[in-house]
Formats: C-alpha cells, sequence, structure tokens
C-alpha cells in the first residue's frame, strides 16, 4: 500500500498503519467483539511472511533494550542495594517464563493479534477487551513515566529547568511530532535506536576500564538488601524495578503471522533476544554496581551518567544527550502504539468514538494522540518515575497473567497444526510469577494502577452488553440464519 493511498481513504489509513506497527499496533486485532471481525476489516486476511529469524530477532531485541535501564539502574540500587545485577536477572528469569506462554501461542496461533487475541479466544472478549484496554494504559503510564525521567539529572547536566515546565513542553513536542506523520515519527526512530544502544555499549566500556585500573569496588556487587528489607524482600523489589526494563517482548506475537516460519523461528528469536538483553543489562548493572557508590546510585535520577562521570573521559554534555534521545525515542515510539491502539479501539466502538477522529490532510489520529498525551501528562506531575514504572508493571501483569491463563486453556483445543510447546509446568510457574509480583507493589503504586483497571473493567463490561444486545439485531439481519 503507498503512503499516498494511506493519506485518501482512513481504512487504508488505518490498515497501512497496522502493517508499519505490526508488534505495537495490532493488539487490539482479533480479540474484540464476540462475531470477531474487530479490525480485521481494515487489514488483508493473509498478511505477506518475509521476516526471517534474524530480522525478528533484532526487531525484539531493539523493543527490549531501551530507556528502561538508562533511568532505572538507580531505583533499583535503592531497593536492592549494591547487587544491581541480582533483580535484572530475577526479572529476566521472570520474563522468560512467561515469553514461554507467548511462544506456544504465537506458533499455534500464527496470527495479528497478541495478548488481546489468546485472552478473548481463551476467555471470551470482555477479557480481550480488558487486555486491550491495560496495554494501551501501560503506554500511556510509560510516556509518563519517560518524560519524568526527560526533565531529570540527564537533562541537569546541560540546564537546570522546571520539572514541570520541561514534562509540558517534552510531551507536546512529542505529541506534535506524532501528529505530523508516521513517516517522520519512524526517520527519527531510526537514528535514535542506533544512539542509545550505542550509549550502552560506552557505559560497559567504560565500567570495564574503571574495574581494569583498579578504581572500582566489586565487593559492592555482593551488597544486598537495605535497611528496610532482607535479602529476599530487597532483591524481589528491586526484580519489580527491574522487569520494567523487560517489557516490549510481548508485542512481538503481533508479528508471527509475517514470520517466514514462526513455528520454528519465533522461539528461536524471542529467547534468542531475551537472553541477549538480559546480557547486556547483566554487564550495566555490575558495571554501575562496581563503579558507582551505592547511595549516590540509588539517589540519582541518571544513574549511567555516574558511571560515566566516574571513568572520566567521555564529557558528561555528550553521554547526557545520549541518554535525553534514547529516553525520548522511548516515549516517542510508546507514544506513537498509544494513540494508534486508542484510534483502533475507538473505530470499533470499543473506546468514545470522538478518539477516531483523523486530521485532515496528515491523516494521523490527532484527537487520540491528544488524549493519550494529555492523561500521560497528568500522571507525570503527579508521580515520580519509579512509581509510575511500577504502575506499568502493574498493568502489564494483568496481561501476562491473561497469557498464561490462556495458554493452559487453549491446550484443551485440538490442533493439527505443529507448534511450539513448553513444558506444562512453565505456564503454571509465570502464572505464579505475576500472582506473587503482585503482591510486592506498593499500595500507593496499587490504587493509581487500580483506578486505570477499573477503567478497562468499565468499558469491557460496556463491550460485552453492547455485543450481546446486538447479537440478535446480527441475527436477524441474515434470512438464511432463520428459522422455518
Amino acid at each position: 500500500m503507498s503512503a499516498a493511498t494511506a493519506r485518501r481513504c482512513p481504512a487504508a489509513a488505518f490498515g497501512f498503519a497496522r502493517i508499519v506497527f505490526g508488534s505495537r499496533f495490532s493488539v487490539v486485532a482479533d480479540g474484540f467483539g464476540a462475531d470477531h471481525r474487530g479490525i480485521r476489516r481494515f487489514v488483508v486476511d493473509s498478511l505477506r511472511r518475509a521476516v526471517s529469524t534474524p530480522l525478528l530477532y533484532f526487531f525484539i531485541l531493539g523493543d527490549i533494550l531501551g530507556a528502561g535501564v538508562y533511568v532505572l539502574v538507580g531505583s533499583i540500587a535503592g531497593e536492592s542495594g549494591g547487587a544491581v545485577w541480582l533483580p535484572l536477572l530475577v526479572a529476566l528469569g521472570l520474563a522468560c517464563l512467561t515469553a514461554g506462554s507467548y511462544a506456544e501461542l504465537a506458533t499455534k496461533y500464527p496470527k495479528a493479534g497478541g495478548s488481546a487475541h489468546y485472552a478473548g479466544r481463551a476467555l471470551g472478549p470482555a477479557a480481550g477487551s480488558l487486555v486491550g484496554f491495560c496495554m494501551l494504559a501501560a503506554g500511556v503510564v510509560s510516556v509518563a513515566a519517560l518524560s519524568r525521567a526527560f526533565a531529570a539529572d540527564y537533562l541537569r547536566a546541560l540546564v537546570t529547568l522546571p520539572t514541570a515546565v520541561v514534562v509540558v513542553v517534552f510531551l507536546t513536542t512529542l505529541a506534535s511530532l506524532n501528529v505530523y506523520g508516521i513517516k517522520e515519527s519512524l526517520r527519527a526512530n531510526v537514528a535514535a535506536t542506533l544512539v542509545e544502544v550505542g550509549g550502552l555499549v560506552v557505559v560497559i566500556g567504560l565500567g570495564a576500564w574503571v574495574v581494569f585500573r583498579g578504581d572500582a569496588d566489586p565487593g559492592r556487587l555482593t551488597e544486598v538488601g537495605t535497611a528496610e528489607r532482607g535479602v529476599v524482600g530487597a532483591t524481589l523489589a528491586g526484580a519489580v524495578l527491574a522487569f520494567y526494563s523487560f517489557v516490549g517482548f510481548e508485542t512481538s506475537v503481533n508479528l508471527a503471522e509475517e514470520v517466514t516460519e514462526p513455528r520454528r523461528s519465533y522461539p528461536r528469536a524471542l529467547f534468542g533476544a531475551l537472553l541477549t538483553a538480559g546480557g547486556v543489562y547483566l554487564l550495566i548493572g555490575l558495571a554501575a554496581g562496581a563503579v558507582v557508590p551505592t547511595d549516590r546510585l540509588a539517589n540519582s535520577s541518571g544513574p549511567l551518567l555516574e558511571v560515566v562521570r566516574a571513568a572520566g573521559g567521555v564529557p558528561d554534555e555528550l553521554f547526557a544527550v545520549v541518554a535525553l534521545v534514547a529516553v525520548a525515542n522511548g516515549a516517542l515510539l510508546t507514544g506513537i502504539m498509544s494513540s494508534r491502539l486508542a484510534y483502533g479501539m475507538a473505530r470499533e466502538g470499543l473506546l468514545p468514538r470522538a478518539l477516531g477522529r483523523v486530521l485532515p490532510g496528515r491523516r494521523t489520529p490527532w484527537v487520540a494522540i491528544v488524549v493519550t498525551a494529555l492523561v500521560s501528562l497528568l500522571l507525570a506531575l503527579t508521580g515520580e518515575v519509579a512509581a509510575l514504572a511500577e504502575t506499568l508493571v502493574l498493568l502489564l501483569l494483568v496481561v501476562f497473567t491473561a497469557v498464561n491463563v490462556s495458554v493452559l486453556i487453549l491446550r484443551r483445543e485440538p490442533h493439527e497444526a505443529e507448534h511450539f510447546r513448553v513444558p506444562v509446568v512453565a505456564p503454571w510457574l509465570g502464572l505464579a510469577s505475576c500472582l506473587f509480583l503482585f503482591t510486592r507493589i506498593d499500595a500507593e503504586v496499587w490504587l493509581r494502577g487500580s483506578i486505570l483497571i477499573g477503567v478497562g473493567v468499565l468499558f469491557a463490561a460496556a463491550n460485552a452488553v453492547r455485543a450481546r444486545l446486538s447479537e440478535p439485531h446480527r441475527r436477524g439481519a441474515f434470512p438464511a440464519g432463520r428459522g422455518a
């Protein structure tokens, strides 16, 4: 489909956006509505299988590696102590458990739709609607956390400005770029991704240099626990925050329909990317914990900048720009996903119809962009980065719980085609890990998250009632369906 066609026709633009943002956009497809028509009517029934294993691997890796580690290493140190690497390792293990469920479902049902499709298929349309809303809410919360992080120590290395002013200007700029067009946003993303990955490599290299010259303290890497928490409690509290750094793999299931050999390629790419990201994060945790005193690391909102300062040789201002690019890129991509997801759900009547309005000329969902940006602004001005990150984790735990339950239910469905299967204990452990992590989230985070989840439940219930009421009308619309 050409861009010109997308500009001329709203329905074509919607399909074009689905193809471009397959991993981030089509989560609402095929999981909402009793007749499973959903968003599928806007896209072709069979997508071209053009994604190879290496391409899928790098796609998932790019989805996982991102701004979270630039921001949260210090907060993890504050929760767990100097052994920053340990909560990151625990979070990787927990992510791999749920990733196993995604791998089984994506290879059993290699169709676009993702988490909402699986939940809708196993638990019904209302569950699919709730999962889709939680994905949307998680995106909005993530943008809020990243906008707050943008206004912190990395920016202060360049200039000192009021946090509220920075957040407002930052979100306004991102929303404007989002409104301006998809192509321009994606071009900015390509360059920014290279910059942010390069920044992580620099931090690992500088950390190794400080260790080799004898200025680090490797003993801090065994310090686990704080004055408030013991070893286990501190590790798990840090793991909740560290989990934020691994989110992103769940959206890759939407590409399964476009993978050349999904039953073989998807598990390899998924677990390969998770392990690679885990390796990078482990090295970052080792470098930060050994090089920077724990108290200083915990009190910094620009923790990787502390590693650069300890090593010397790289100007603070230069690395601050790299980190700000990483944070801004993460916020931009997540903002695009959130606005398109809200637009798609509105087009299907799952959210207020006004969110489906498109800007003439640019053909971008300007109402959805403005509304999601305003909600992110409200959250950013009323919450700190760590609390917002935990809120995102809470929302995604709802999604992951539904997926782990779905894989157990859908195993009862007869399926002749060969597909990847995880050991039966894996989804049970994934479910248990999600339920356990629920108990490690602070009451303040539960309050904020419960409001968002409650809104999702209301929309899901309203959509379920609407679907039930419209069912007799749909049956009556087809003469063949009437009794004699």
